[in-house]
């Protein structure tokens, strides 16, 4: 009766080990870009305050709005295409491995 059970638990645990480090690895991410763009705007800002340069706020916010409008759409349309059907090679490896890794990256987000 375990024999029958590795596999399945190989699986579980396998993707949930896997999500938990992308989840990880892409809270880090985040947190890295977050540091160096708020780096660089308290530098412009400093620059502006000193005089060294004039800064258009208004058209900086405009195109800061595309790109987060951008960056908007294309999670929603990644969202809309999960549930697809997909034929690739995870495919055929089922819910245990998704839902343990969706699991396991929740966590690693939650952690990083």
């Amino acid at each position: 009766m375990s024999a029958d059970l590795m596999p399945f638990a190989g699986t579980i645990g396998g993707g949930f080990f896997v999500g938990l480090l992308a989840g990880y690895a892409i809270k880090k991410a985040i947190n890295i870009v977050a540091v160096i763009i708020g780096i660089f705007i308290a530098a412009v800002a400093y620059m502006e305050y000193e005089r060294i340069i004039d800064v258009n706020w208004a058209k900086l916010q405009a195109v800061s709005q595309n790109g987060l409008t951008w960056v908007a759409n294309a999670i929603i349309h990644t969202s809309n295409n999960i549930g697809a059907g997909h034929t690739g090679a995870l495919s055929n490896l089922g819910i245990p491995l998704a839902d343990s890794a969706s699991a396991g990256f929740a966590l690693g987000m939650v952690r990083g």
